[in-house]
């Protein structure tokens, strides 16, 4: 007869398995339906490809704002991190070489300068956002901050088929 102890043990491992069966079959069933995004290659990218790719819930990237942190708590696009250049490497240490990034700034010179800084410190799929926050506003993609907060929702922010219209026409439009 096993005693409690290795009663519990024997539990325990009968939960770890059926577990990281599950955990697997998860990954099985929604790598066959939602196809991954191929990593990063192009140096810029459009907002129109971060937009559908968050739309789309794709949790494989980063978005990098390399402004200050007093221009950064204004507005920003929802879900970045503040990285300003002057710490950029290092506060960037804890993402993975090959995680795709996006990165934006207070212009494009300064995002171009944050983008080369990521790639001499040997980060592969980085990708500067054109436009910056500016061309994320334009095309109606989601932003967060003291400044955003007090902007009042738009009458199509509720409704799921004007969004869906929304959409359809913002992807039209050329930044």
């Amino acid at each position: 007869m096993e005693s409690g102890k290795d009663t519990v043990e024997s539990a325990k491992n009968a939960v770890e398995s059926a577990a990281k069966n599950t955990v697997e079959s998860a990954k099985n069933l929604v790598g066959d339906i939602i196809p991954s995004e191929p990593p990063i290659h192009q140096p810029q990218s459009d907002v129109h490809a971060l937009k559908s790719r968050l739309e789309w819930g794709e949790p494989a990237f980063t978005i990098i704002d390399v402004r200050d942190h007093d221009t950064y708590n204004l507005g920003r696009i929802m879900g970045s991190m503040c990285f300003p250049v002057d710490k950029l490497v290092d506060r960037a240490g804890s993402l993975a070489k090959s995680r795709d990034i996006y990165v934006y700034g207070e212009s494009d010179e300064q995002t171009a300068q944050a983008a080369q800084l990521l790639r001499n410190a040997g980060y592969v799929h980085v990708s500067e956002l054109k436009g910056g926050l500016a061309a994320w506003k334009a095309v109606g993609g989601p932003t967060e901050g003291t400044l955003e907060s007090r902007t009042p929702a738009g009458a199509d922010d509720y409704n799921v088929v004007d969004r869906l219209k929304n959409h359809a026409e913002t992807q039209q439009k050329q930044v």
